[in-house]
């Protein structure tokens, strides 16, 4: 049976990890443990731009021991960016089944409104939930209240949720199916 791990980019896991462990768990029903907190890799972080590369903290997760079929999800506390983007929220590879998510843009203190820890925690669901579904081979959907459709802006995020259509719940069984 697959699991999703959780791999914090942070120098000690948030309180909030639990949360979204025991979140995740239900979602995919799958176990879900934390891992051990791990270190960006060395040459990820632009100093120009003040961000991570995400692709390179996708890579070094990737290379985090686990076992076949288990899903590797990657949160961080730095912005992330991508070559020809001013900023990614997350970056999933379906091949490796890691995922990655970067949490500033998550706080409503990145853009100086006032911190809601609720709002936050969906948020941060709705983008892990997203990425896992990549993993799981799932592509962008077109139903705006997926939480498989993209989200270009924050606004596209809390509109979605974290739940799938049908079709793509459907497409994350079969994909789970195969554990």
């Amino acid at each position: 049976m697959c699991r999703i791990k959780i791999v914090p980019y942070f120098p000690q896991s948030p309180e909030w990890m639990e949360i979204l462990r025991e979140h995740l768990a239900e979602i995919f029903a799958l176990p879900v443990e934390i891992g051990e907190p791990r270190e960006l890799p060395r040459g990820s972080e632009n100093a120009q731009r003040g961000q991570v590369l995400a692709s390179a903290v996708l890579v070094d997760l990737c290379r985090v021991e686990h076992t076949p079929g288990d899903i590797l999800l990657g949160i961080t506390d730095r912005d992330l960016y991508e070559e020809g983007l001013n900023f990614v929220f997350g970056l999933a590879t379906p091949v490796h089944r890691c995922a990655l998510v970067a949490t500033p843009r998550l706080h409503n203190a990145f853009y100086g409104l006032p911190e809601e820890r609720e709002l936050f925690l969906r948020r941060l669901l709705t983008e892990a939930v997203h990425e896992i579904g990549h993993t799981l081979g799932l592509e962008h959907c077109p139903d705006p209240h997926c939480v498989m459709h993209f989200s270009n802006t924050l606004a596209d995020t809390d509109r979605k949720g974290y739940r799938f259509c049908p079709r793509c719940r459907a497409r994350v069984e079969e994909a789970l199916a195969s554990c």
